[in-house]
């Protein structure tokens, strides 16, 4: 293979960040979280330092293959039944619980303990290779120097609320700091093009840039956020910041075909993505045309059970027993498939379903010219909107996912991190590695990258042919589509008895990005529904 490394993602000046880490000599793990540091710059909405994430880094030169997990947890002031009474309903794809009020969707109270920085900074710290003033400084450049709103950021801000839920726009309106950074006076999200700069934030970054994150968990930027934050009622404290640690894992393990697949650890998306493909390995996906309406039933009931077994079963495994064995025990899997193939249909349970929600997150794929790969996906969950005066970022609003009823797998526990579909993945043939994948996109993050490995493992597409493919999803009794499925397709599903929810954008069910090794070199995939890119560096053979 030529001596390439490839930067994927859905923001054209993080990509950038990345390659011109690699082109200094930086390796993948540095160039990550130079992209992912520039991402909650250029793409505020969808990832922030206040946020949470999970990564997969693989060294094979040194022999390492782990996951760092920065889950956001709930606040140690959060108790399990503190919001029981106000439960209204669902979303119905499971991104979420509605409340009177919607404290735990805008405002003070949505914000979990905020994960982000102090998981790059791990992760740097572990592996990287330049120093860590070089890896932040990227990002810096584009808090003060500026950026503009791109297409897919103005169509998140402005994408309407329903069923009860918080529209982006009000989020952007949430706060003065918010406003004055991403509205017009008249409160109008800015349009495409318009610049953007947060000098609050390239501040706060200058200062993580000399000391590194300590002073946001521990030291004068912590005493900020949270003096603000508790003027506000918010639950987060000093405490929740200084006691918070990141999480190194080993990989969920999996057998797909002839690949070897490896995602990450509960409360992440991983062990769902293996139970489908576990399902999916029964049948004879090639020989089915691709989006028929046998592919979509077929795979449809293997997400439909997944997502009930991940309703029941996956949560934090510090708090709950996840029963991993079970739900990827390969002898579960054919029993499923069978029950598949006899016509069963499985039924998704919704408290009072109301309409799916936008979804936030972000995602990275990179690998180096050594064959070292990081696949990085990270999120606010949905923004809380709310500013800290004078610093930029927005916190996460982490807490509207979890479950308020006591008792089960999501439920709210002081210190216990919720459920995230977020699943970085990545593929081995033959003991080399093959792909490098994850994606953006709430409970639709697990369907997206699973289609994805379908079209490249069963269907030998290239990967922007497979992230590029019209997608379907089942997190519901429902299957949506989006529009690029034709209708055709769906009236023979309506047909056998099945609802459609057809989606009106014609890229969407995660938005994924990959990178596959491939005997000429390294080819990407950056999905068409994001403004993303596969950025290429050739490197000089003579270094």
């Amino acid at each position: 293979m030529k001596k390439e490394a490839m930067v994927v993602c859905p923001q054209p000046e993080a990509a950038e960040s990345g390659i011109d880490i690699l082109r200094a000599g930086g390796n993948a793990v540095d160039a990550a979280v130079a992209t992912a540091l520039a991402q909650t710059v250029v793409d505020p909405l969808m990832c922030g330092i206040a946020g949470f994430g999970t990564a997969a880094v693989y060294l094979p030169g040194a022999q390492v293959h782990e996951y760092f997990d920065f889950h956001s947890p709930a606040p140690l002031a959060a108790r399990e039944d503190m919001w029981e009474h106000l439960l209204e309903g669902e979303t119905k794809d499971g991104f979420g619980f509605i409340l009177k009020g919607r404290v735990n969707d805008i405002g003070p109270q949505s914000i979990g303990t905020p994960a982000t920085l102090k998981g790059l900074e791990a992760m740097h710290q572990a592996h990287g290779r330049l120093p860590w003033q070089q890896v932040v400084e990227p990002a810096i450049r584009w808090a003060a120097d500026g950026y503009f709103v791109r297409p897919g950021m103005h169509a998140f801000w402005i994408d309407e609320p329903t069923m009860g839920r918080v529209g982006n726009l009000e989020r952007l309106q949430y706060c003065e700091d918010s406003r004055h950074l991403y509205c017009r006076p008249d409160g109008r999200p800015k349009p495409i093009g318009a610049p953007l700069r947060n000098e609050g934030m390239a501040a706060v970054l200058r200062q993580i840039a000399e000391e590194g994150a300590r002073p946001f968990y521990e030291g004068d930027l912590a005493q900020k956020m949270v003096a603000h934050l508790q003027s506000l009622g918010a639950l987060i404290t000093h405490e929740d910041l200084a006691r918070y640690q990141v999480q190194r894992n080993v990989p969920l393990v999996g057998r797909y075909r002839d690949r070897t697949i490896t995602t990450n650890q509960p409360p992440g998306g991983g062990a769902m993505l293996l139970e489908m493909l576990n399902i999916l390995e029964h049948f004879d996906l090639a020989g089915l045309e691709h989006n028929s309406p046998a592919y979509l039933q077929t795979v449809c009931e293997a997400m439909k059970r997944a997502t009930i077994d991940k309703d029941r079963n996956i949560g934090d495994p510090k708090f709950f027993d996840v029963p991993l064995d079970r739900l990827l025990s390969k002898d579960m899997a054919r029993d499923v498939a069978e029950q598949i193939r006899a016509g069963h249909r499985f039924n998704v349970e919704r408290v009072n379903p109301g309409a799916p929600v936008p979804r936030d997150t972000t995602h990275l794929s990179v690998v180096d010219a050594d064959g070292n790969a990081v696949s990085l996906t990270h999120s606010l969950a949905m923004p809380s909107g709310i500013i800290t005066p004078g610093m930029g970022f927005l916190y996460n609003g982490c807490m509207g996912v979890f479950d308020p009823r006591p008792g089960r797998a999501g439920s709210i526990r002081p210190g216990k991190s919720r459920f995230t579909s977020s699943c970085p993945t990545m593929t081995f043939k033959d003991g080399e590695l093959d792909v490098v994948l994850g994606a953006p996109g709430g409970t639709q993050i697990a369907m997206g990258v699973l289609q994805v490995l379908l079209n490249v493992i069963d269907h030998g597409m290239e990967m922007q042919t497979a992230v590029s493919a019209p997608r379907f999803s089942s997190t519901s009794n429902a299957i949506d589509v989006c529009n690029r499925i034709p209708r055709s397709t769906t009236r023979a599903l309506e047909a056998q008895g099945y609802a459609i929810g057809r989606n009106p954008y014609n890229y969407t069910i995660g938005w994924v990005h990959g990178v596959q090794m491939q005997a000429d070199g390294l080819h990407g995939g950056a999905d068409p529904g994001r403004d993303g890119v596969a950025y290429r560096l050739r490197m000089d053979p003579s270094r």
